[in-house]
């Protein structure tokens, strides 16, 4: 497994860097060396490595989104208010429907097949939006009217509703009865995630304020509390609907609220620990994609992600209506909402070893949408920013480095 890790590291950061220094996303390298080093290619990562792949994905995540936590104001939240709210169902209610609409006369299968291949391609990936959001925040960019806040905020809440609505749609597939308190769970799994994070982050504040000890030891605290979440989540499957994701970026949030001091501290032991967590996940990611699946599809796989992502940017454009951005703004919104990948990687092959007739096609749509949304929202998050939300004087003036996590480490150390 320590060589798995050697292999991991450094051929991700060598093809990282040269995505970066090519002026694409570093994280393209980084599924590009999980593809080649993965079950599929070389086959060169540990069957011991792989089979807690899972784990290692949500370690990282949970990192970023303690991060993104850490630096989420609640005020600003509340300035946004109804369009953040949205954000967190309605594109993916639209792309969903649209993957109903589209699959089965591209695809050849049937509307319920669609409906589940819709709930794993909607997912929108925190992983790759939430840093682009944390860059923007912590440069001010879009700030002014919360533009990144609500697509972290919404971007996390829309994978709570697809992995329900998933559920629903593979337990009817499946012969089984979806009852209206299946899809109870969605508004109850945000409410338990929020109340937990908000309690667990109130304890911190007392027990730090009372007990003085390293930073250092504060994070690796808020890590445990924040992998207890994880474990509660498990836990209560079946019982309670709980997210365990929305708990820590609510603890974040409320230490923030709490004890900015200390949360101004610990954020960037947090983005420093993301540079070495990013390598891990999105690797990780790419070790699941299988290029056989992806060459099989054809073009109507491809259309029909291309359509859908159409569907979701009118479902984000309908969710900004009626609010002060202009749109240069709604436009960057629609862009940023664009990526998938950690949720797509988690359940794209479940379907498939549920046994459900369309579990194949299910599969190699969802290995196609990391590949094509991954590089396309990443990257036009990347070329879109300055141009969208900045004004011009302001893009002149501009001495921000490209908005990429590898890129501003690298900064970080020349400055130490």
């Amino acid at each position: 497994m320590l060589v798995s890790f050697a292999y991991i590291f450094f051929l991700g950061l060598s093809l990282g860097y040269i995505f970066k220094k090519l002026k694409l996303p570093s994280l393209l390298g980084m599924i590009l060396t999980g593809i080649i080093l993965g079950p599929y290619m070389l086959n060169a990562l540990s069957e011991s490595l792989l089979s807690v792949s899972v784990e290692l994905r949500q370690i990282a995540l949970v990192i970023i989104l303690m991060r993104a936590g850490l630096a989420l104001d609640i005020n600003d939240l509340k300035k946004v208010g109804r369009p953040a709210i949205l954000m967190c169902f309605i594109p993916a209610c639209f792309e969903i429907a649209g993957m109903m609409i589209i699959a089965p006369l591209l695809l050849n299968i049937s509307l319920l097949e669609a409906a589940v291949m819709g709930t794993v391609v909607a997912a929108v990936s925190p992983a790759i939006i939430v840093p682009k959001m944390l860059y923007l925040m912590e440069n001010n960019i879009g700030t002014k009217k919360s533009i990144p806040q609500m697509i972290m905020a919404g971007g996390s809440v829309d994978d709570v509703f697809v992995i329900v609505l998933f559920t629903a749609f593979t337990t009817l597939a499946l012969g089984g009865e979806v009852s209206a308190i299946s899809f109870v769970q969605i508004p109850l799994s945000i409410v338990t995630g929020l109340f937990f994070g908000i309690v667990i982050g109130l304890a911190l504040w007392k027990f730090f304020k009372i007990f003085h000890m390293r930073d250092s030891i504060k994070v690796i605290i808020m890590m445990s509390c924040a992998f207890m979440f994880l474990g509660v989540e498990e836990w209560l499957k079946g019982i309670l609907p709980f997210s365990g994701l929305l708990a820590v970026m609510a603890m974040g949030a409320t230490i923030l609220k709490t004890y900015p001091v200390l949360a101004k501290r610990i954020s960037p032991k947090y983005t420093k620990l993301w540079v070495a967590a990013e390598i891990l996940l999105f690797v990780l990611v790419g070790a699941t994609v299988d290029i056989k699946y992806a060459a099989a599809a054809g073009l109507a796989a491809i259309a029909v992600i291309l359509f859908v992502l159409i569907f979701r940017m009118i479902g984000v454009f309908i969710s900004m209506l009626k609010t002060e951005l202009n749109m240069r703004e709604r436009l960057f919104c629609m862009i940023a909402y664009l990526p998938k990948a950690t949720v797509q990687a988690a359940i794209g092959s479940l379907p498939l070893s549920m046994g459900l007739p369309g579990g194949k096609i299910v599969l190699t749509v969802a290995v196609l949408a990391i590949l094509i949304t991954a590089p396309l929202g990443a990257f036009g998050i990347d070329i879109s920013y300055k141009r969208l939300l900045m004004s011009k004087d302001s893009r002149e003036e501009d001495k921000v480095m490209p908005l990429d996590t590898m890129a501003q480490f690298g900064d970080e150390n020349k400055n130490e």
